[in-house]
């Protein structure tokens, strides 16, 4: 039987497309028209990766995130530049958690501490006399 997230077609990016967290190259970012058929335009930005085909509906969260990352508030400077794409089911909409799209900037890898008792923490060098 088929799960009801395959049942459910959309031609934007959803959390069933992104089960793990994934690395993403922008393409770029345009306005897409959200509107049915016969309503008015109502135009949402949407970031599209050469990853994935569907393109994602950005939110305000997701634009300041993706902004924050890539050290530009010029979209134009996000193309080519990469960012993590994941699924965080604390998203909330309209007063429910509903789980969403979030992005993220790849983390540095952690320094390991010294060996002999002195740790460095801010540029600071700490002894410690510590006997454990």
């Amino acid at each position: 039987m088929p799960n009801i997230n395959q049942m459910v077609q959309s031609k934007y990016l959803k959390t069933a497309d992104v089960p793990d967290p994934v690395i993403v190259t922008v393409q770029g970012v345009k306005q897409v028209n959200m509107s049915k058929e016969d309503e008015a335009p109502e135009l949402k930005w949407a970031i599209k990766f050469v990853e994935i085909d569907k393109p994602m509906v950005l939110n305000t969260t997701n634009i300041h995130v993706a902004a924050k990352v890539f050290q530009s508030d010029n979209t134009d400077e996000w193309r080519g530049k990469e960012i993590i794409l994941y699924t965080d089911p604390n998203v909330s909409f309209g007063g429910q958690v509903v789980g969403g799209l979030r992005f993220r900037g790849q983390e540095k890898a952690p320094v390991k501490a010294a060996k002999g008792g002195s740790s460095t923490v801010g540029g600071k060098t700490l002894d410690d006399d510590i006997p454990f």
